[in-house]
């Protein structure tokens, strides 16, 4: 099964917004084929994997990352494929949340074929995690919080000048991490300091890019920003707090000249009174996975309002010392001992990458789900 979820890591970045699957063909302690799912549209993990196996997959376990599907959708169902071929066994960590895809464990039993759950359930469950939660949650996205900090939990020095505080083997990270969400975000406050792109520009591409949003008032967007210059050529999105047209299409609201200019260069403006119902809206508009990057407002807000599924904290080797900017915004975790954060946060990996080290977070409630 390990094995599977590495092979299934490699349909990161895309397969959204259907999940990552990895599958393993094993006959008499003998791995004799294996597969993933590649791409959205492209032949499911335990397709590729028997039709690697062959006549071998007769009387073979199967090892699958999530329950087959039983349905027609882009491809047909997985179950026929594993019926047809004569497997004995299929092992598998996780059901099918999708009401539309699941039934596959039914329909195996009914045929004859032994199925064994659980096994790596909580490594399959985190690799899935955003399609996971888009099942079960539909008024906003899976939210990931990334921040790089200082040893002292600082993004930036009092005098609010740009410092690149992670190294090179940390940002390749980053990049990895954007190529797999649907949407990458940043407030006000870090559009004006480090003027981002906000693009997958190491590593492997993704099969579409990420939308880019910032959370902000239009009318303080310079249009000479990287996001306002290439937004004809990625998606850019603004999102003010405001109201939406009476004709029911989301508008910035507030300043009509500026949101104006904006959408003339390519920019979707869009506006909703709270940072909750702003989640809303971009869920509503299709970003199930929304990766934030920053600043200390925004991930202030967002943890404030337990909105926030995975904390991804970078530290790196460097104290900023008082006055610094504190990377929660004033939120109570500022205060907490380096590497650590209180009560209902939960380590989930713990890795370095270089002289960085990087801790992903969780909210221990989701994790007992």
């Amino acid at each position: 099964m390990r094995r599977a979820l590495r092979l299934a890591r490699r349909g990161w970045g895309w397969t959204a917004p259907n999940p990552m699957v990895g599958a393993v063909v094993v006959q008499g302690g003998e791995v004799v084929g294996e597969g993933w799912h590649a791409e959205l549209g492209g032949p499911h993990a335990e397709v590729m994997a028997l039709a690697a196996a062959g006549d071998r997959a007769r009387g073979a376990d199967l090892y699958v990352t999530l329950e087959p599907c039983a349905h027609h959708g882009r491809t047909p169902p997985c179950t026929e494929a594993v019926i047809a071929a004569g497997v004995r066994r299929v092992i598998i960590p996780l059901r099918d949340p999708n009401p539309v895809a699941q039934g596959g464990i039914d329909r195996l039993r009914g045929a004859g074929i032994a199925v064994t759950e659980g096994v790596e359930a909580e490594a399959a469950a985190e690799l899935n995690a955003p399609f996971l939660f888009a099942q079960r949650v539909a008024n906003r996205p899976f939210v990931t919080l990334k921040l790089a900090v200082s040893m002292d939990a600082m993004l930036a020095p009092r005098d609010r000048s740009r410092v690149q505080l992670t190294g090179s083997e940390a940002m390749r990270e980053v990049h990895r991490m954007r190529a797999n969400a649907d949407a990458i975000a940043v407030g006000l406050g870090t559009l004006l300091a480090d003027d981002p792109k906000l693009t997958v520009r190491a590593g492997r591409r993704p099969r579409v890019a990420p939308t880019r949003i910032l959370f902000g008032e239009a009318s303080r967007v310079p249009a000479a920003s990287a996001l306002v210059k290439t937004a004809r050529k990625v998606p850019t999105w603004v999102i003010s707090r405001g109201v939406s047209r009476p004709t029911g299409e989301p508008s910035a609201g507030g300043d009509a000249a500026a949101t104006g200019s904006l959408e003339a260069n390519g920019v979707r403006c869009l506006a909703a009174p709270t940072l909750r119902d702003q989640l809303a809206l971009l869920r509503q508009a299709g970003i199930h996975h929304l990766l934030v990057e920053g600043g200390a407002g925004l991930a202030g807000g967002l943890l404030t309002a337990e909105m926030v599924d995975r904390l991804v904290i970078f530290q790196a080797p460097v104290l900023l010392g008082a006055g610094a900017l504190a990377a929660f915004g004033g939120v109570e975790l500022a205060a907490t001992a380096p590497g650590e954060l209180p009560g209902r946060w939960q380590v989930v990996s713990d890795r370095a990458f270089g002289d960085d080290r990087m801790t992903v977070y969780a909210p221990a409630a989701s994790l007992a789900r």
